[in-house]
């Protein structure tokens, strides 16, 4: 009768550790935005026989599915797909959270870095849903010159080597007083909201072992309202095995790496690489960024300031951009702004130059539903001097939902 008793209650307490701690139910819950622009654009470029001027249409929107569950334990699980209206319907990111008022949150998957996101926390007070701290312009103005993606060259929103959402390990803590910090690694800068398959830590160009950290500050005193952020982030650069006998300039660095000659040329001063010798295609690239608004009676103003450094012999391909902002709310639906964003990156030749200026406003119609109309300049300039301006008067309906 003993056995029998203690192996029904062995049965008992396995059936209870089995059966859900929770009868919390999950929230399927999804969303997402819509920004639609009609633009008239005037584009000045003496170089091209193109013809860009005229009008044209612009969408930008994602449906984001975000479905989540709290425990009895307050700690809540959850995952988030994001996937583009444009471009195919491609996943843009996709990722797991855990998180809780003690805990913090904790992310996992194809998602940008803590960094990247505690400085977006600050982004400088903008008029429209049309960017210009970023690339978005490109959709009516030509661009010249090319800066890459995520590089201070064309946002203050910066990622090391300008990786994006690849999978990464993040970590933020609660906010202490208004302080959150935050820590993200990922293995590889390889991979758009996709998996790795094993990595290969010695695959030459490849940045891997990269790091961020981010901080935000964000506190109302007597009506101020003060937001404050700054982040930095670096990679470990693979090393290029040459497979010629390649033509070098310049002497290797304090730090051993040596550089392709950029005009091709072997000439005095220049060193020759043996086929099978390792060059290097730059060494450790690294970012910071700092930035940060204040608000006080309707109005809000913004700067941020940026930079990637892609450790090549005479600072070729590093970026530096800054922007400023100030916004207005009028009485009623109306708000007002201007911003700006300046940003360049080193060449061989002439710099990679970026100028984007914009004013404009935006009326509230409903519960997530504006309207914008808006004014953009934008200057470009490549390595080999060429120049395009353009003019962009928009107008956009922008949905969140």
């Amino acid at each position: 009768m003993k056995k029998h008793l203690l192996s029904t209650s062995a049965i008992a307490l396995g059936v209870a550790m089995a059966a859900p701690a929770s009868a919390a139910e999950w929230d399927v819950s999804w969303g997402g935005f819509a920004n639609v622009h009609v633009g008239a654009v005037s584009i000045d470029d003496d170089t091209s026989t193109s013809d860009w001027d005229g009008v044209d249409v612009y969408t930008n929107a994602e449906i984001i599915f975000s479905p989540s569950v709290t425990l009895d334990n307050g700690m809540t699980f959850g995952y988030s797909v994001q996937m583009e209206a444009m471009n195919g319907f491609s996943i843009d990111e996709s990722y797991m959270t855990i998180s809780s008022d003690t805990l913090g949150k904790v992310v996992l998957g194809s998602e940008n870095s803590a960094g990247y996101a505690l400085m977006g926390s600050v982004y400088t007070p903008h008029p429209s849903s049309m960017a210009i701290n970023s690339r978005s312009t490109s959709a009516f103005i030509p661009v010249t010159g090319s800066t890459g993606f995520r590089q201070a060259g064309l946002s203050s929103l910066t990622e090391v080597a300008g990786n994006n959402d690849v999978q990464r390990i993040t970590y933020f803590t609660p906010s202490f007083n208004g302080l959150t910090l935050g820590v993200s690694y990922a293995a590889t800068d390889k991979g758009n909201a996709s998996n790795n398959f094993g990595v290969d830590r010695d695959a030459g160009g490849d940045v891997v072992d990269i790091f961020d950290i981010g901080a935000k500050y964000s506190q109302s005193f007597n009506g101020v309202d003060i937001g404050l952020a700054a982040r930095w982030g670096t990679g470990d650069r693979n090393a290029t095995a040459a497979s010629a006998a390649t033509c070098l300039e310049g002497t290797p660095s304090s730090t051993a790496h040596v550089y392709l000659a950029s005009d091709g040329d072997c000439s005095s001063g220049d060193i020759t690489l043996e086929e099978g010798t390792t060059a290097d295609a730059g060494g450790d690239p690294t970012t910071w960024a700092v930035g940060g608004t204040i608000g006080v009676s309707g109005f809000t103003f913004g700067a941020t300031y940026a930079e990637n450094n892609d450790d090549r012999a005479g600072d070729i391909n590093d970026q530096k951009g800054y922007s400023f902002g100030a916004s207005y709310d009028l009485a009623g639906p109306w708000s007002v702004g201007a911003t700006m964003y300046h940003g360049e990156e080193e060449t061989a030749g002439r710099d990679n130059e970026y100028k984007a200026y914009q004013v404009g406003a935006r009326r509230s119609l409903g519960t997530g539903v504006s309207w914008d109309i808006y004014y953009v300049h934008q200057e470009t300039q490549n390595s080999a001097g060429t120049e395009i301006e353009g003019d962009l008067f928009g107008t956009a309906v922008n949905l969140s939902f």
